[in-house]
């Protein structure tokens, strides 16, 4: 009785010591990400003001050093991120992202000059209080001892039909809305970071506990699962960053920054929910706790994301926006309805327009 009593003892000793390493790699990786925005930003509009900005297809800020600056600053913050995942449940490792908002919109206050207001600061208030609430009950999760197991786990039905329904919410931003919406709607390209985004998350999981079973002795890489689930988090991966940098380079670094985190947020845990069963064994207590300290955290983006100033135009702009009336007819599926006197415009300003101005 007393053995059973010490075992059970020292397990949840562990489970601790490892929800702990977790939580101080968590908050490192969000200082480093944090960072990396403007690092990311700057970079994009010095490369956006000698040539084709990201935002529309170009790729001039490969060249730019403050971008890639900004790329080893994130690298850093997302491996701390994936060996967090390794030591703590994602509900845990995830809303504490907050941080990494806080971080952006303070340095984007002094390096961008993208102004946090009074409620801002409310806003980062409310998100630290409820990364604390999310700490104080985040559950004690038990690593699975093979890849098999987490195979299992990821090709349980529940979550082939979320991994299925994410990868098609996806295809349709990125096929038909991207094209269409993209630059006008923030939602589009950051629907496609939060949906990949969270099968990128269970990938990486997957992966990190396999290397620290192999780490300590029980070798994973023979397993086609583990590679499985590295080609799967690659991809993710690219396809993450080339929409993320479409958002940065659209809108403004203090919007693109909560909304994402929002977004992400909430379909990683609930991916994770379903996968790797986060909140099986828990109180109702517990999880009505880490669902109000979530809440809280969302509404401190919420909160954030009101109160910053729009991005104002940019200078490095050749044109200014067309009119309404004008745009409307370049956005007619190439169509020219028929003329009446001055209602449509004629078909060589038209191609003017289109050859000059989105040059």
């Amino acid at each position: 009785m007393d053995s059973s009593s010490t075992n059970g003892g020292l397990s949840s000793s562990a489970l601790f010591a490892d929800n702990l390493k977790g939580l101080l790699l968590a908050v490192a990786s969000s200082a480093f990400i944090g960072a990396s925005f403007i690092f990311k930003k700057k970079g994009l509009k010095r490369s956006g003001a000698s040539g084709a900005r990201a935002g529309v297809g170009g790729y001039g800020y490969l060249l730019e050093p403050l971008w890639w600056i900004g790329m080893i600053t994130m690298i850093v913050g997302e491996i701390s991120n994936f060996v967090a995942y390794i030591f703590a449940p994602a509900v845990l490792v995830t809303p504490l992202g907050a941080l990494s908002i806080i971080v952006s919109a303070v340095l984007a206050h002094f390096f961008l000059k993208e102004k946090l207001q009074r409620m801002g600061v409310l806003g980062c208030v409310l998100c630290i209080v409820g990364s604390t609430v999310i700490v104080l009950h985040a559950p004690e999760e038990k690593t699975p001892s093979s890849v098999e197991q987490i195979w299992n786990l990821a090709t349980q039905p529940a979550f082939l039909l979320y991994a299925a329904s994410a990868a098609a919410v996806s295809l349709v931003l990125m096929l038909h809305c991207s094209p269409r919406y993209g630059q006008t709607n923030i939602m589009v390209y950051l629907g496609i970071c939060s949906a990949i985004g969270s099968l990128t998350v269970m990938s990486i999981k997957a992966i990190g506990i396999a290397i620290k079973l192999t780490v300590e002795g029980i070798n994973q890489a023979g397993y086609f699962q583990t590679w499985v689930f590295a080609m799967v988090a690659i991809t993710c991966i690219i396809i993450q960053l080339i929409y993320l940098n479409k958002a940065l380079d659209t809108f403004n670094t203090a919007v693109v920054s909560p909304i994402y985190y929002a977004m992400f947020t909430t379909l990683t845990i609930f991916a994770s929910a379903i996968m790797f069963k986060d909140w099986s064994g828990q109180s109702a207590s517990n999880i009505a706790s880490e669902i109000c300290g979530i809440i809280t955290v969302l509404s401190g983006t919420t909160v954030l994301h009101s109160t910053r100033e729009p991005d104002p135009p940019s200078s490095t702009d050749l044109y200014t926006p067309l009119p309404p009336k004008i745009f409307w007819h370049i956005q007619g599926n190439g169509e020219l309805g028929k003329h009446k006197d001055d209602d449509l415009l004629s078909a060589e300003f038209i191609t003017v327009v289109r050859q000059d101005y989105f040059t």
